[in-house]
């Protein structure tokens, strides 16, 4: 694959980082009053909104799919890590709940050996490590973040990278609207089951950080589902790492939370392992 089409989607990765770490702040705020069941409906039917006119204006061609267990494949990883994702999120410190959720690159090569064949390169093993590394340097093992919350986290990062790689392997045939779309259907659908019984009136307020979740979160996977059509998951994944460190800017910013020097070598190598994977073989 050519160095630029690499580039292309390195960028649009990073864009889908930056917008999904601003999801998170949103998540932060709505999750003070509103239930997680609630915060993953409306992230999903927000997607579905935004998209279903856009698909409407082109439906012959748009819904058309021969690949339909695929996006349900993918939907129903995603919705799963998703529900982790947001319930880490308003457990733990922003920047922490980052790290466990964006451990996915982590898993990202392995996956995609695994299901797409792709090649695991010696460069990808070791920018893996590298990643990991930074990722228990964040984390800090034996400070009390290694709890129940934080496993949660873990478990749907390895969902989240399966549902990346599938992505990939949906991107070779399918449309970037075409994925989020269905990955918004099929969420918003099931999603909706448990508001039989934790449903609720929600107020201004919580309709306003709750649509800014949805916006989010769809420009983000659309950034997202692009950039994985235009270069291989075991090249690019790791760039998703520097959500790590916008939630940290993020988390600084608004509740003064502040990295300390195993925080900030973490990510330190957590660039490095992006850069790693960037580079030319």
């Amino acid at each position: 694959m050519a160095r630029h089409t690499t580039l292309q989607g390195a960028g649009l990765l990073a864009l889908s980082a930056l917008l999904f770490a601003t999801m998170g702040v949103f998540i932060r705020l709505a999750s003070h009053t509103v239930g997680n069941e609630i915060l993953v409906f409306a992230r999903n039917l927000g997607g579905l909104t935004l998209l279903l006119p856009f698909m409407l204006l082109h439906r012959d061609s748009r819904f058309r799919t021969t690949v339909f267990p695929r996006h349900l494949w993918r939907a129903l990883t995603g919705l799963t890590a998703m529900y982790g994702f947001f319930y880490a999120i308003a457990h733990l410190p922003l920047s922490s709940a980052m790290v466990f959720t964006y451990s996915s690159p982590v898993f990202i090569p392995l996956v995609a050996w695994g299901f797409l064949k792709e090649p695991l390169t010696p460069r990808a093993m070791v920018a893996a490590l590298v990643g990991f590394v930074g990722v228990l340097l964040v984390c800090k093992p034996g400070t009390g973040v290694l709890n129940h919350f934080a496993l949660i986290g873990l478990g749907s990062s390895i969902l989240a990278a399966t549902a990346f790689v599938t992505v990939r392997a949906l991107g070779a045939t399918e449309p970037a609207t075409r994925v989020v779309f269905y990955f918004a259907l099929i969420s918003t659908l099931v999603s909706a089951v448990p508001l039989l019984w934790a449903g609720r009136t929600i107020t201004t307020h919580e309709l306003g950080l709750l649509a800014a979740v949805g916006l989010c979160a769809t420009l983000s996977q659309l950034c997202l589902t692009r950039a994985y059509a235009l270069a291989p998951a075991n090249r690019i994944g790791p760039v998703t790492y520097l959500a790590i460190v916008i939630a940290g800017i993020y988390a600084w910013w608004l509740w003064g939370e502040t990295p300390d020097g195993y925080a900030l070598a973490g990510a330190g190598l957590i660039l490095m392992a992006s850069l790693m994977n960037l580079r030319k073989s």
